[in-house]
């Protein structure tokens, strides 16, 4: 049984008042195994919701509740190996991003053994997300089902509302800790164990699964005298030193860089909860999860590097399936506020784009993706982009950010258009106006993604190995 085809993920999480606007936002790059696993945004409707679900990877099934709402996704663009609906968010406002794969030491497999017929992150969206009503009852409710099925890997999830952020993180096949991010905090969370000391008398901020205290002492688990979820529970070996603290250790040295000006990117004490040295945009967050250590040694694409020999996992590389930044807004009217900022294929070369969630149907660009290339698809035409950068990134950089920064201007531009617009509208008129909009963004951000790829391709083939100059002969 393969569990493997979308295996590392790169979070980041930001309190309502860390962020520059006094959303909560929370963000997740999903990358895959391989470099092509096409990806597609959908909404769900309750009528198409399942009712008896069954998973594709794992003998996994459950009955599910009757009262399903309304919810965006971002599945795979086919189904063969199961939804893998990845991040969205609910008619209630209540945003999901499931799941960040993370690290388990053996003697907590030992304790409590994965479950391979579990329910897993081929799942966990699909299960959860369209019976929530708040951040701390997604936790809830994930907790109650990883205790009764199990699960046949560690992951970290992420639940947000207008007011909180909740991040999960599961260790063995049936243990699991939450904590409320603190509204000034931000996190990164790459790939392993974040969550650190737990407050067993504060509900507030912690939840974790019923057994926990006694399991850890029944089974010798804890090395120290606090509580620390990430030493009893986690790993730190060399695959966490190359391909997972040095991502932490990158995005913390650009909101804060005096914490860890002595810290090395193979620390294995790098806080969880942290402090920018100022309020946190979404162009910030898109550049943290695009990068690929710009300014350091470590760059694969600094001239003269060998990008096979470089010793650390890039954020932003080609292996990035879909990016969701979900921003839940307090100052516009809840039927508006909430936003999947949304791009898909490898960050480096692509950009974000504004939907507003509150819709019936996803912009067709978006929601079609096919199985088979082709242009005019969002996807697609990001995944024929990320192949020529990587190739002629030093060519067509220049191009790419230009690209970028404009249509960064544009959504931002398009939201305050969009929420004056449909200031005063309710119901179906609301819905019916903001699908409208998207739609026009849409159509906006990929002809100019069209027009960006054929910039590309004309600048880089001409001088393909293979070419011939007839002027010189």
């Amino acid at each position: 049984m393969d569990h493997t085809t979308h295996s590392t993920c790169t979070t980041i999480l930001v309190g309502k008042n860390a962020s520059y606007d006094g959303s909560t936002i929370i963000a997740r790059n999903e990358d895959a195994g391989v470099a092509v696993n096409p990806k597609k945004f959908v909404v769900v409707q309750p009528e198409d919701q399942p009712r008896n679900y069954q998973s594709k990877l794992s003998k996994f099934s459950i009955k599910l509740p009757d009262n399903p709402v309304r919810y965006t996704s971002v599945p795979d663009a086919t189904p063969e190996k199961g939804i893998w609906g990845e991040a969205g968010v609910n008619a209630h406002n209540v945003a999901m991003s499931a799941t960040e794969t993370i690290t388990t030491n053996p003697r907590i497999l030992g304790a409590d053994p994965l479950v391979k017929n579990g329910l897993g992150e081929e799942d966990l969206l699909t299960i959860t997300l369209p019976y929530i009503k708040s951040a701390k009852a997604g936790v809830e409710r994930v907790g109650s089902l990883l205790e009764k099925y199990g699960t046949y890997e560690s992951n970290g999830i992420i639940f947000s509302d207008v007011n909180d952020i909740w991040y999960m993180e599961t260790a063995g096949g049936h243990h699991w800790v939450a904590q409320r991010i603190p509204d000034d905090s931000y996190v990164i969370a790459p790939n392993q164990t974040g969550i650190q000391e737990i407050d067993f008398d504060d509900p507030d901020h912690f939840m974790y699964a019923s057994d926990l205290k006694n399991f850890v002492e029944q089974h010798h688990l804890n090395l120290s005298e606090n509580f620390n979820f990430r030493k009893i529970f986690g790993s730190d070996t060399q695959l966490d030193h190359h391909y997972n603290t040095p991502r932490a250790w990158y995005g913390q040295r650009y909101f804060n860089p005096e914490t860890v000006k002595d810290k090395s990117p193979m620390s294995h004490d790098l806080s969880f909860i942290c402090h920018a040295n100022r309020k946190i945009t979404i162009e910030d967050i898109k550049f943290v999860l695009s990068s690929h250590y710009q300014d350091t040694p470590y760059d694969p694409f600094t001239p003269g590097n060998d990008s096979q020999k470089m010793p650390f996992r890039p954020i932003g590389f080609n292996r990035n399936q879909e990016l969701s930044v979900i921003q839940l807004r307090p100052y516009v009217p809840s039927d508006y506020s909430a936003i999947q900022w949304l791009a898909f294929a490898a960050n480096p070369s692509n950009t974000l784009v504004p939907f507003f969630t509150n819709v019936q149907d996803t912009p067709d660009c978006y929601r079609d993706t096919t199985k088979i290339v082709d242009s005019q698809n969002a996807y697609w035409v990001n995944r024929l982009i990320s192949l020529i950068a990587a190739d002629h990134y030093h060519a067509v950089m220049d191009d790419i950010e230009a690209y970028q920064d404009q249509l960064m201007g544009y959504g931002h531009k398009r939201i305050t258009h969009i929420d004056n617009k449909v200031e005063g509208l309710s119901g179906s008129k609301l819905t019916a106006s903001l699908q409208a909009a998207n739609e026009k963004t849409a159509d906006h951000v990929v002809k100019a993604t069209r027009k960006l790829l054929t910039t590309m391709l004309t600048k880089t083939s001409n001088g393909v190995a293979g070419s011939f100059d007839r002027k010189h002969y």
